[in-house]
C-alpha cells in the first residue's frame, strides 16, 4: 500500500464519519427547533387567544356598560316623564282651581260692582228727592244738626304733633283764614313748628309786603325755610329777611326786584343757608362775591337764566373759604359762560355731586371737558337744550361715577357714547335720552348688562325696534328696571309688548303712546304686568279692557285718542281700578254718561280727569262728578259739544283747574260733533255761538300730573 493510498483512504474515511455525523446531528437539530416552534407556536396561539378573549371581554364591557348607562337614561326618562305628567296634572287642576278662583273673585266684583252702583243710583234718587221736597224750616234743622255735631269734634283737644300734621297741608292762605275762627283756633294756628317753612309764592298776589315784613319779624327765629318764587316785593322787604339768622333755604326765583343790594343784606344776617336758589334774577358778579365770603356752608345753589353775571364771577366762588361743600348747581340758560368759566367752577367748586344745564346751545364738549377735570364726584347730570354736547363727552365724563344722566333733543350723541357704557358708568340707574335720534337698537344691546338701571326713558327715539329692545330685555337690567318710557318708538309691535310682559317683573311706569304698530292683541300681554301703577297707552290701537284686569294697582291711566274705546272700558276701570288717581280719556267720542256714572259711583280718589273731545258726554256727568269724586282737582273738558256753559261755571267752584270750551272737534280728531268719522280731509272750523271757558286756581306741582 502505497502512501497516497493511505491518505486518500484516511481522506474518505473522515470526510465519510464527518458526513455521517453531521447529518446525525441534523437530524437531532431538526428534531429540536421542531419541538421548539411548536412550543412557541403553542405559547402564540394561547397569546392570541388569551388577547382575544381580552378584546372580547372589553367590548362586551364596554357593550354592558353602554346598556347600564341607556337603561340608566330610560329609567330617568321614564321618571321625568312621570314627573311631567304629575306636575301636569298638578298645574292641570291649579290651573282649573286659579280660573274658579279668580271667576269667582271677577263674579264677586262685579256683583259688588253692581251693588255699589245700585246703591249709588238710589243715594242719587233719594238725594234728588230729597232736594225737590226740602223746605226751610228742614234745612234750618239739618244745619242747627250740621253745627252740633261740629262742635262735638274740638280739633283743639288732638295732640299737637297730629294738628301740625293737619296744618302742614294747608297753604299760608288757608293757615290766615283758620287762624280767624276763634280763639282756639288762632292758637293752633301759633304753634311755633307750623313757621318753619312759609311759601309766601302761593300768595304772591294777595299779601301785601306790610303783611309779609310782620310776619317774618314774628317768626324771625322759627323760620328755616322761605320761599318768594315770583313774588313782587320792595327792596326793604327783602331786607328783612336778614332778620331770619336761622334760615337754611331761600327760594327768591323770578323776583324782578331781587337785586345785588338785597342779596348783602341777606348774606350778612342769614350765614347759615344751604339752598339758594337765585333763578331769574337780576344778580350780578357783586352777589357771587358775596356767596364765598358768608356762606360757608351752601350745599344748593342755582344760577338758572342768570344773565348778569360773567365769568369774572364765577371766579369770586374761589376766594376765602371758596364754595368747596357744594353738591349741586344749576346754570341753566347761563350762555354768557365760557370755557375759562368752566374751568373757574371746576377749581372752585369741586365736591360737585349734581350738575343742571338746561336751555344752553353754547355749551360744548371743550366746556364739559374743563369741568370734570377736578370736578371728578359727578354722580347726576343734566344736559337738555344742549345740541353740540357730543360722543367726545361722555369720553370725558368717563372719570365720573355716574348714576343718573339726561340728553334731550341732541342729534350728535351715537351709539358709540354706549359702546363701553357698562365698563365706564357700572352704576347707572337713570338715562333719558329722549328725542336723540342717534340712538339704534345697537344703544340698547351695550345697555343690558347694568345691573342697576331703574329708569329708562327713550322717547322719541324712532330708530328703535323689537330687535335691540329684546336684547336689552335678556341681560339683567331687565329685572330691575322701574320706569320705561317708549313714546313715539315706532318701529316697536307686539312681539316688544310680550318680552316686557315675561322679563320685567317689578315694571311700575309703561308709556308706548303713539306706538302704531302695536296692536290689541299685544297691548293685551300688558295683563301679565302685576306690579303697574302708570299706563300710557294714547294714540294706540285698544279695542277691549283686557289689560285692566290685572292692574289692581293701577293710578294712573292715559288712553287718549283712542276712538274705538267704548263705556267697556270704564266698566273695567270701574271694576278693577278703584284706586285711580288721574284718567285721560280725551278723543274717545264713544264714551258715554252712563259709563261717567260708573266712574263716578266707584273711583272716588281721581284727581285730575280729561275728558275732551268726548263729543256724547252731557250736564249729568258734571252732576255726578260732584258727587262722587269729590277730590277732583283738575278737569278738563275741551270739545264737549253737549256740555253747556252753565254747568261747566257750576263746576268751576268745585275744582281748583278747569279748562272748558264747547267748539267742534278739530279736524285732526277724525270725527264730528256728533262722534261720526269724517269723511273729508277739510279742516272743520268751529260753529257759531261756541263758548270758550278756562278757568285757574292753583298751579300744579309737575307731581301731579301723569308720569
Amino acid at each position: 500500500m502505497t502512501p497516497e493510498l493511505m491518505i486518500k483512504a484516511c481522506s474518505f474515511y473522515t470526510g465519510h464519519l464527518v458526513k455521517t455525523h453531521f447529518c446525525t446531528w441534523r437530524d437531532i437539530a431538526r428534531t429540536n427547533e421542531n419541538v421548539a416552534l411548536a412550543e412557541k407556536m403553542n405559547r402564540a396561539v394561547t397569546c392570541y387567544n388569551f388577547r382575544l378573549q381580552k378584546s372580547v371581554f372589553h367590548h362586551w364591557h364596554s357593550y354592558m356598560e353602554d346598556q347600564k348607562e341607556k337603561l340608566k337614561n330610560t329609567l330617568l326618562r321614564i321618571q321625568r316623564i312621570i314627573y311631567c305628567h304629575k306636575l301636569s296634572i298638578i298645574l292641570t287642576k291649579w290651573r282649573n282651581r286659579a280660573r274658579l278662583k279668580s271667576k269667582k273673585k271677577e263674579d264677586e266684583l262685579i256683583l259688588k260692582h253692581e251693588l255699589q252702583l245700585k246703591k249709588w243710583k238710589n243715594r242719587l234718587i233719594l238725594k234728588r228727592a230729597t232736594a225737590e221736597e226740602s223746605n226751610f224750616p228742614e234745612q234750618s234743622s239739618s244745619e242747627g244738626s250740621l253745627v252740633d255735631e261740629t262742635l262735638k269734634c274740638d280739633i283743639s283737644l288732638l295732640p299737637e304733633r297730629a294738628i301740625l300734621q293737619i296744618f302742614f297741608y294747608l297753604s299760608l292762605k288757608d293757615v290766615i283764614i283758620c287762624g280767624q275762627v276763634n280763639h282756639a283756633w288762632m292758637l293752633m294756628t301759633q304753634l311755633n313748628s307750623l313757621w318753619n317753612a312759609i311759601d309766601f309764592s302761593t300768595v304772591k298776589n294777595v299779601i301785601p309786603d306790610k303783611y309779609i315784613l310782620s310776619t317774618l319779624q314774628r317768626w324771625r327765629l322759627n323760620v328755616l325755610r322761605l320761599n318768594f318764587h315770583g313774588c313782587l316785593l320792595r327792596p326793604k322787604t327783602f331786607r328783612s329777611v336778614s332778620h331770619c339768622r336761622n334760615l337754611q333755604e331761600l327760594n327768591v326765583s323770578d323776583c324782578p326786584t331781587f337785586t345785588d343790594e338785597s342779596m348783602r343784606h341777606i348774606s350778612e344776617g342769614c350765614p347759615g343757608v344751604l339752598y339758594l336758589n337765585l333763578s331769574n334774577t337780576t344778580i350780578t358778579n357783586r352777589t357771587m362775591r358775596l356767596l364765598p365770603r358768608h356762606f360757608h356752608n351752601l350745599q344748593n345753589l342755582s344760577l338758572a337764566y342768570c344773565r348778569g353775571f360773567t365769568d369774572k364771577g364765577l371766579q369770586y366762588l374761589n376766594l376765602g373759604n371758596g364754595c368747596h361743600k357744594l353738591i349741586y348747581l344749576d346754570l341753566s340758560g347761563c350762555t354768557q359762560i365760557s370755557v375759562q368759566g368752566f374751568r373757574y367752577i371746576a377749581n372752585s367748586c369741586t365736591g360737585i355731586t349734581h350738575l343742571t344745564i338746561n336751555d344752553m346751545p353754547t355749551l360744548t364738549d371743550n366746556c364739559v371737558k374743563a369741568l370734570v377735570e377736578k370736578c371728578s364726584r359727578i354722580t347726576s347730570l343734566v344736559f337738555t337744550g344742549a345740541p353740540h354736547i357730543s360722543d367726545c363727552t361722555f369720553k370725558a365724563l368717563s372719570t365720573c361715577k355716574l348714576r343718573k344722566i339726561r340728553f334731550e333733543g341732541n342729534k350728535r350723541v351715537t351709539d358709540a357714547s354706549f359702546k363701553y357704557i357698562d365698563k365706564n358708568y357700572p352704576n347707572l340707574s337713570h338715562i333719558y335720552m329722549a328725542d336723540c335720534k342717534g340712538i339704534t337698537d345697537s344703544s340698547l344691546r351695550s345697555l343690558s348688562p347694568l345691573r342697576q338701571l331703574t329708569v329708562l326713558n327713550l322717547a322719541n327715539c324712532v330708530r328703535i325696534g323689537d330687535m335691540g329692545l329684546r336684547q336689552f330685555l335678556d341681560g339683567p337690567a331687565s329685572i330691575r328696571i322701574r320706569e320705561l318710557n317708549l313714546s313715539n318708538c315706532v318701529r316697536l309691535s307686539d312681539a316688544s309688548v310680550m318680552k316686557l310682559s315675561e322679563r320685567c317683573p317689578n315694571l311700575n311706569y309703561l308709556s308706548l303712546r303713539n306706538c302704531d304698530h302695536l296692536t290689541a292683541q299685544g297691548i293685551g300681554y300688558i295683563v301679565n304686568i302685576f306690579s303697574l301703577v302708570s299706563i300710557d297707552l294714547s294714540g294706540t290701537d285698544i279695542s277691549n279692557e283686557a289689560f285692566c284686569k290685572s292692574s289692581l294697582i293701577l293710578e294712573h291711566l292715559d288712553v287718549s285718542y283712542c276712538s274705538q274705546l267704548s263705556d267697556m272700558i270704564i266698566k273695567a276701570l270701574a271694576i278693577y281700578c278703584i284706586n285711580l288717581t288721574s284718567l285721560s280719556i280725551a278723543g274717545c267720542p264713544k264714551i258715554t254718561d252712563s259709563a261717567m256714572e260708573m266712574l263716578s259711583a266707584k273711583c272716588h280718589y281721581l284727581h285730575i280727569l280729561d275728558i275732551s273731545g268726548c263729543v256724547l258726554l252731557t250736564d249729568q256727568i258734571l252732576e255726578d262728578l260732584q258727587i262722587g269724586c269729590k277730590q277732583l282737582r283738575i278737569l278738563k273738558m275741551q270739545y264737549c259739544t253737549n256740555i253747556s256753559k252753565k254747568a261747566a261755571q257750576r263746576m268751576s267752584s268745585k275744582v281748583q283747574q278747569q279748562e272748558y270750551n264747547s267748539n267742534d272737534p278739530p279736524h285732526w280728531f277724525g270725527y264730528d260733533r256728533e262722534g261720526d268719522p269724517l269723511t273729508e280731509l277739510d279742516n272743520v272750523t268751529p260753529s257759531k255761538g261756541a263758548s270758550e271757558l278756562t278757568v285757574e286756581k292753583s298751579t300744579y306741582s309737575s307731581e301731579e300730573q301723569v308720569a
